[in-house]
C-alpha cells in the first residue's frame, strides 16, 4: 500500500466488515472469488467476517462453501433450499451481517476485491453508501440497454434516485443505513429499493468508478426478458409503495 493510500486510509471510518457474496450455480467460480476476499481482507487489518449466500444453486455452489466454512473461521455458509431470487440473497446476507459496515458484491468473479481500496477512503461516516460505478461495462448489449432505461431514466424520475450505475454489485453501505431501511424485493429490483429508502430516510450515496471483467465461467441469468419486464414491473409498483408510506 502507498503512502497515498495509507493517508485516505485514516479518513475512513470503517473498522470492521461484513462482505455478503451472492451466489447462484457458480461452482466455476465461487471459490476462487472467496479466497481473493479472504486473501485481501486479511492485509486490510479489518475485523472481518465472510458470509456467502447460495441461492438453491443446482450444482456445487452449496457444497464449495460449506468446505470453504469449514477452511475458514471467518467464512459462514448460508444457503437456500430453493432460488429465492438475488434481493432475496443479499436480504439474507444483509440480515445476518454482525459487522459496522456491509460490503458486497457478486459471486461471478467480474469485480476485483482489491477495488475496495477505492471505497474506503470515501466512507468517513455511517450515513452515505458509497458505490462503485463500472467504468467500463463488461456485459451483453441486453444488460447494457437495460441499465440505460431503468437505472439511468425511469428510476431518477420514479424514485428520485441519481447514481451513475444503479446496479453496480460493488457497493459499502453503513449497518446503520440497514437498520433503518425495510428491504422487500426479492429480484433484481433491490439496487433501486435500497437506494430509494435510503435517500428517502436522508441518507446519501458516494460514488467511484471500478473496473468490471468478462465473466470467464459460468451462465448470466440477469439478461432473461422475463427477469427484466419483472423488474420494470415492481419498479412502479415499488414507487406506489414508497410514495403512499410518506
Amino acid at each position: 500500500m502507498s503512502q497515498a493510500e495509507k493517508s485516505n486510509r485514516k479518513s475512513s471510518v470503517v473498522r470492521e466488515l461484513s462482505v455478503v457474496l451472492p451466489a447462484f450455480n457458480e461452482e466455476a467460480n465461487i471459490e476462487r472469488v472467496t479466497r481473493q476476499v479472504i486473501s485481501y481482507l486479511d492485509t486490510t487489518g479489518l475485523d472481518y467476517e465472510v458470509i456467502v449466500v447460495n441461492d438453491g444453486s443446482r450444482d456445487r455452489t452449496g457444497e464449495i462453501i460449506d468446505f470453504l466454512a469449514r477452511e475458514f473461521p471467518r467464512v459462514r455458509a448460508l444457503h437456500h433450499p430453493q432460488n429465492r431470487g438475488y434481493g432475496a440473497a443479499l436480504r439474507t446476507g444483509f440480515d445476518a451481517a454482525e459487522k459496522q459496515f456491509v460490503f458486497y458484491m457478486d459471486g461471478d468473479g467480474q469485480f476485483d476485491i482489491r477495488e475496495l481500496e477505492l471505497l474506503l477512503p470515501l466512507a468517513t461516516d455511517e450515513n452515505h453508501i458509497v458505490t462503485g460505478f463500472r467504468i467500463k461495462r463488461n456485459d451483453p448489449f441486453i444488460r447494457r440497454l437495460n441499465a440505460r432505461l431503468f437505472g439511468g431514466w425511469l428510476v431518477r424520475i420514479l424514485l428520485n434516485v441519481r447514481v451513475r450505475d444503479l446496479n453496480c454489485a460493488f457497493k459499502l453501505i453503513p449497518k446503520k443505513v440497514l437498520d433503518n431501511v425495510t428491504l422487500e424485493s426479492t429480484g433484481a429490483l433491490i439496487n433501486a429499493e435500497l437506494y430509494g429508502r435510503a435517500v428517502r430516510k436522508g441518507f446519501g450515496i458516494k460514488e467511484v468508478g471500478v473496473h468490471h471483467y468478462p465473466r470467464t465461467a459460468g451462465t448470466q441469468t440477469g439478461a432473461h426478458p422475463r427477469v427484466i419486464l419483472r423488474a420494470f414491473y415492481d419498479l412502479f409498483r415499488l414507487r406506489q409503495k414508497i410514495v403512499s408510506e410518506r
